[in-house]
């Protein structure tokens, strides 16, 4: 009886360890696949550049345009062009007028467009004015 325990025993131990040994090779190579999609997906993203320098007034308003339209972007493809371009420009290689002119296409509508046509300034006489504030005063003076 105390054979076949001790053989039961020994087979018990084998085959864990031959799954703990199993158990480990599948983990290895999970990890190693994993590490290896991290190492493609950061060749596929650049990463963004932190070389700003708050001292050189027309470089930072430079970088901050940078930032801002690498941040908005998701295209690793705009991301690379917007690094070669920062960085050209802090190596002197371009200028600023040709940096703006090479990042323009990849900026944004929202807010990097300004429209800077005629404003309407809508004006009326002082004795319209007091007319309407005072109406307005009434209102809401009997709101109350």
């Amino acid at each position: 009886m105390n054979d076949e325990l001790d053989l039961l025993v020994s087979h018990f131990a084998v085959t864990c360890a031959i799954y703990k040994r199993q158990a480990f090779l599948n983990y290895h190579e999970a990890w190693k696949t994993m590490t290896e999609e991290s190492d493609n997906n950061e060749s596929a993203s650049p990463e963004k550049l932190l070389i700003d320098n708050p001292s050189d007034f027309q470089f930072h308003a430079a970088y901050l345009t940078y930032s801002n339209t690498y941040d908005k972007t998701a295209n690793p493809e705009t991301k690379k062009q917007l690094n070669k371009n920062i960085r050209a420009l802090q190596q002197n290689q371009i200028d600023y007028s040709t940096f703006y002119r090479n990042i323009s296409q990849y900026r944004t509508e929202d807010g990097s467009q300004h429209n800077y046509g005629r404003t309407l300034i809508k004006t009326q006489k002082k004795r319209e004015w007091r007319r309407k504030t005072q109406k307005h005063e009434r209102i809401e003076r009997h709101k109350r």
